[in-house]
C-alpha cells in the first residue's frame, strides 16, 4: 500500500483552489458547474472503480486486531455485515449495533458454525440501536459507556437511500435521510467519546458516499421543506452525506492530537447492497445487468477495513491537523487519500452545520471540550425523554 502522506502536497494544491472559490458570497444551491463536475465524478467512479482498485486484495488482509474493540452499525447486511465478519474473524471484539437483534444473533450463530480458525469462538455480540430514534442512540451510548471499557473503532456504516420514495420524517421530526445518515451517527460519535478516550488511540470511521459530490447543505433548511429546493430522495441522500463530511471535518479539528482520536470518512465505491432494497424494480434490474462495474459488499468493505486498521491512517490524520486542513481525512474506494467535494471545503458552512446539528440533537455547543475534560453532558434525548 502506498504511503498515505505522499498524496498530501497534491491535495493541498487542490485545496487552495477550493478555498478561493469558497470565499464567494453564500450560495442558495449547488452551482451548475459543480453539479456537473460532481456527476462526472460519480460516473467516473462507477465506470473505473474496479480498474482503480485492482491493486487491492479481496478479501482485504488485516493487520493484527486482537486487541481492538469495534462497534459496527448496520451490520446485518451489505458492507456492514462484511466488516463485522472480517473484523471478528481476524480476532477483534465486535459489537453489532443493529435495529434487529434477532437477525444479528442468527448471523453470529452461522458465523460461529462456519468458523474454523484456531478453534476459538468469535468474540462478537449484539446491542440494539435504531438510528431513526435519537432516544435509542442515547440509550445505546449510555449502556456502552457504562461498561467503562475501551472503544478503539466506531464504524458508522448504517445508512438509507430510499430512491423514488416520498419525503418521510422520523418520530423526532427530522427527514429520514438526514437523521439516519447524519444526525444519528453524529450524536453517537459525540456521546461515545468517553469510551473512545479510554480506547485511545482510537478512530471514528464514517462510511460516506461518492454521491456527496452532488450534495448541498442549507443550514437554514436542513429538512428540505422550504420552497428553495424541491425534495427528492437523491437530494435528501446526497445532502445528508455531504453534511456527514462537513460535521466530521469540524469534529476532526476539535479533537486535539493528544486525544488520540482520529476521524475519517471513506467511500466504499458503488456497491450492490441492501441500500438498493428501496430502488424501483427497473433500477434493481439495471444493477443486475452491470455486475462488472459494481462492487460486491466484500469489495465495498475494503476501504472501511483499511481506514479502521491500517497503522498509517492516524499519521495521515495528524498531518492534516498539523497543516490546518479544512477537511478531515477522506479515503477513496481504492484506499487512497482523495479530496471531498468543493462544498465540503466550505469552512463557514461546516461550522454553521456543526452548531445546527448539535442544536438538533440536543447537545451544548461545547460538548466535545467538556467530554474531553471528563465532564458529564446531558442530552435532550434519552431515557428520561422516552418516559
Amino acid at each position: 500500500m502506498e504511503d498515505l502522506t505522499s498524496s498530501s502536497d497534491e491535495l493541498k494544491k487542490k485545496d487552495l483552489e477550493h478555498e478561493k472559490k469558497n470565499n464567494n458570497n453564500k450560495k442558495g444551491a449547488l452551482g451548475w458547474v459543480e453539479w456537473l463536475r460532481g456527476w462526472m465524478y460519480v460516473i467516473h467512479e462507477m465506470l473505473f472503480q474496479r480498474i482503480l482498485a485492482s491493486h487491492l486484495q479481496n478479501p482485504m488482509p488485516l493487520p493484527p486486531v486482537n486487541d481492538l474493540t469495534c462497534i459496527v452499525t448496520g451490520s446485518t447486511s451489505g458492507i456492514g455485515r462484511e466488516i463485522a465478519r472480517q473484523l471478528a474473524e481476524s480476532g477483534a471484539h465486535v459489537v453489532m449495533a443493529v435495529r434487529n437483534p434477532k437477525a444479528a444473533l442468527d448471523l453470529i450463530q452461522k458465523w460461529q458454525n462456519d468458523w474454523s480458525g484456531m478453534g476459538l469462538p468469535l468474540n462478537i455480540e449484539v446491542m440494539e440501536l435504531d438510528l431513526l430514534s435519537l432516544d435509542s442512540v442515547v440509550r445505546f451510548a449510555e449502556a456502552y459507556n457504562a461498561r467503562m471499557g475501551p472503544l478503539h473503532v466506531l464504524i458508522n456504516n448504517a445508512g438509507i437511500f430510499s430512491i423514488g420514495e416520498p419525503q418521510k420524517f422520523s418520530k423526532d421530526g427530522f427527514e429520514e435521510h438526514l437523521q439516519v445518515n447524519h444526525l444519528a451517527p453524529a450524536l453517537l460519535s459525540i456521546l461515545l467519546l468517553p469510551s473512545l478516550i479510554r480506547g485511545s488511540p482510537s478512530r471514528v470511521i464514517n462510511v460516506n458516499s461518492v454521491m456527496h459530490y452532488v450534495g448541498f447543505v442549507d443550514t437554514e433548511d436542513m429538512n428540505i421543506v422550504s420552497s428553495k429546493r424541491k425534495f427528492t430522495s437523491l437530494v435528501g441522500y446526497s445532502s445528508s452525506k455531504l453534511a456527514q463530511v462537513m460535521f466530521s471535518s469540524v469534529l476532526h479539528k476539535k479533537l486535539p492530537v493528544e486525544s488520540g482520536i482520529n476521524v475519517v470518512c471513506v467511500s466504499p465505491g458503488i456497491v450492490h447492497t441492501n441500500v438498493a432494497r428501496d430502488l424501483s424494480k427497473f433500477v434493481q434490474a439495471a444493477y443486475g445487468l452491470i455486475p462488472y462495474f459494481i462492487f460486491s459488499p466484500q469489495e465495498g468493505s475494503r476501504s472501511t477495513l483499511f481506514a479502521a486498521t491500517d497503522p498509517q491512517v492516524p499519521e495521515y490524520c495528524e498531518l492534516l491537523k498539523a497543516d490546518n486542513w479544512p477537511v478531515c481525512a477522506f479515503l477513496s474506494q481504492e484506499c487512497r487519500p482523495t479530496n471531498p467535494s468543493e462544498e465540503a471545503h466550505n469552512v463557514e458552512t461546516s461550522y454553521q452545520l456543526w452548531e445546527k446539528t448539535l442544536e438538533m440533537v440536543g447537545l451544548p455547543s461545547d460538548v466535545v471540550e467538556r467530554l474531553l475534560e471528563g465532564e458529564q453532558v446531558a442530552c435532550h434525548y434519552g431515557a428520561e425523554s422516552a418516559d
